[in-house]
């Protein structure tokens, strides 16, 4: 591969996988970026280990509890540009009160050679893919963001709303047929061996599907329980509309449950190793009959989750929650009813939902987590911001519903209270709105300083507006590789963030910490909903 030519496997692996691609070596990339791909490799030494983190985090969590912001942050405006973001990232005709104006319509052509029609939808992050798996998780939390949020969204409440349907009527296409659903539209190796705009993009579209002989339950569920949570964000407001989902999502659901199975057991070689299920299925068919239950108040949703509790794994990595595993979710989730005193045969799920809380707790001998020095929740693997939002998410959730009952998660010999849990969701809030050791704010457009080379596509190249003429696959290499900042704002994106030591290179090779996706945003939303209203 020549010097100019960006490298299909070291753009846009990085976030889907917890293991390291294949062919990701430092070969692969343009060689005046290779010395510091491989460096991003390196764990750096300073990171604190859990077993020490009692000792260190002893005065750190009384500064996540006590400690004024660095700034006065404006949750309200963080909030508009978080759900504005959406706007930049959606496929098909755009609409006439589309407000990212540097975007047009793109990939109109999507389905037609499978001969349907999987028009619309999101891309998932910086490139011009449309994966049906992160694609309904980010559409899950964000109804999950209006159903406990919206009242104090304000002015930004339709725009929310907005945001899920584009979501939903994509997946309504993608699961027209019975017993099929449609799961990724595009050719990930051959989208990613090009820097090209969506508007012009002219890659292979390939239509990737699942069925009774090939099954994926998880993608299938993880559908089935967008379907159902967004089916209750229109229940008043499109009530029609609000039936048509529900009704989807029961068809959805029973084909995960009927025919079970990974479905990268059977598109390997198309979602791998991008949107690999490394977790299992049987999380998300728990998940997606949880929100059925909430969404449809039908007994047999309940009783399946009783009676599958052991069998589907609830208590498994109860730490963890994202595109790829549910199980912290679903125990979060679960436990509203327990904790409003409806569901004590359901305590198991509270018991697995406190235990997820002290795992998050610093100071604690139960903490299962990294911080960085900076105070950031850290993961391994790429895009570490999704593992923030979405874990700051759940603990902002679960300290409303504690606060509801009047009731505090007991860890060893410390008490977490609801104000804990708020404080330790604003801490990592205020992280990426500027409050860490690079004084950088990591949402693009808010504030004085934040990232100016993301890892995307149609932001690093001149928008169609500014430059009609077509720019093709390899064309598009020199402004990969040019130092220059991206032309167009993507109002909005939060990055994938700092590494260990909260250091963070503005530059687009380095994916890992530059590339936004939906599912970094979408629990965003509900949180600077809350912490607008409660300042």
């Amino acid at each position: 591969m020549s010097e100019s030519e960006p490298d299909p496997n070291s753009q846009t692996t990085h976030r889907r996988v917890k293991q390291k691609p294949p062919n990701d070596d430092a070969s692969t990339f343009p060689s005046s970026f290779a010395s510091h791909s491989r460096n991003l490799e390196m764990a750096p030494k300073s990171v604190t280990s859990p077993a020490a983190f009692p000792a260190v985090f002893a005065g750190f969590t009384l500064y996540l509890i006590f400690s004024a912001s660095a700034a006065a942050h404006d949750y309200s405006d963080a909030l508009r540009k978080c759900i504005l973001f959406f706007e930049g990232q959606r496929s098909g005709k755009l609409p006439p009160d589309q407000r990212v104006k540097w975007r047009s319509h793109s990939a109109l052509h999507d389905g037609a050679s499978a001969g349907v029609d999987l028009r619309g939808g999101y891309y998932d992050a910086g490139d011009n893919i449309k994966f049906g798996f992160p694609m309904a998780f980010t559409t899950t939390m964000l109804a999950w963001s209006v159903i406990d949020f919206g009242r104090t969204m304000g002015s930004e409440l339709g725009h929310a709303v907005r945001a899920v349907k584009w979501g939903t009527d994509y997946l309504l296409k993608a699961t027209a047929t019975d017993g099929v659903v449609y799961v990724q539209v595009g050719d990930a190796i051959s989208d990613h061996n090009c820097w090209e705009r969506p508007e012009d993009m002219d890659t292979l579209r390939t239509v990737y599907k699942i069925d009774r002989n090939h099954p994926g339950s998880d993608v299938a569920g993880e559908t089935a329980a967008a379907l159902a949570a967004a089916s209750i964000v229109f229940r008043s407001r499109d009530p029609t509309y609000s039936r048509i989902l529900l009704n989807r999502a029961v068809k959805v659901f029973r084909f995960a449950d009927t025919y079970r199975g990974a479905y990268s057991n059977y598109l390997h070689s198309a979602v791998c190793p991008f949107y690999c299920d490394n977790n299992g299925y049987q999380d998300e068919l728990l998940w997606a009959a949880a929100w059925l239950h909430k969404a449809s108040r039908r007994r047999q949703y309940r009783e399946y989750i009783i009676k599958n509790e052991v069998i589907l794994r609830a208590g498994d990595t109860i730490n963890e929650f994202g595109w790829d595993n549910k199980h912290a979710g679903i125990n979060v989730l679960i436990s509203k009813e327990v904790l409003m005193g409806k569901s004590p045969d359901l305590k198991s799920f509270q018991n697995n939902a406190d235990a997820f809380i002290c795992s998050l707790c610093p100071g604690t001998a139960h903490l299962q987590v990294q911080y960085s020095p900076g105070g950031l929740i850290f993961k391994a693997g790429g895009s570490n911001m999704q593992h923030v939002t979405s874990l700051s998410f759940l603990l902002l959730a679960y300290s409303n519903y504690l606060s509801h009952a009047n009731h505090v998660v007991t860890c060893g010999g410390k008490s977490a209270s609801p104000a804990l849990l708020k404080n330790l969701a604003r801490r990592q809030v205020n992280y990426i709105l500027g409050d860490n050791p690079m004084k950088m704010s990591y949402m693009v457009g808010y504030g004085a300083r934040y990232p100016q080379r993301i890892h995307h596509r149609g932001s690093s190249l001149p928008s169609v507006r500014a430059h009609p003429a077509h720019i093709g696959c390899k064309a598009g290499s020199r402004y990969f590789l040019s130092p220059d900042p991206n032309p167009n704002v993507l109002v909005g994106a939060v990055v994938g963030g700092p590494n260990t030591t909260d250091a963070f290179p503005d530059s687009r090779p380095f994916f890992q910490e530059s590339e936004p996706t939906t599912y970094i945003n979408a629990p965003l939303v509900g949180l600077l909903a809350y912490f607008a209203a409660h300042p």
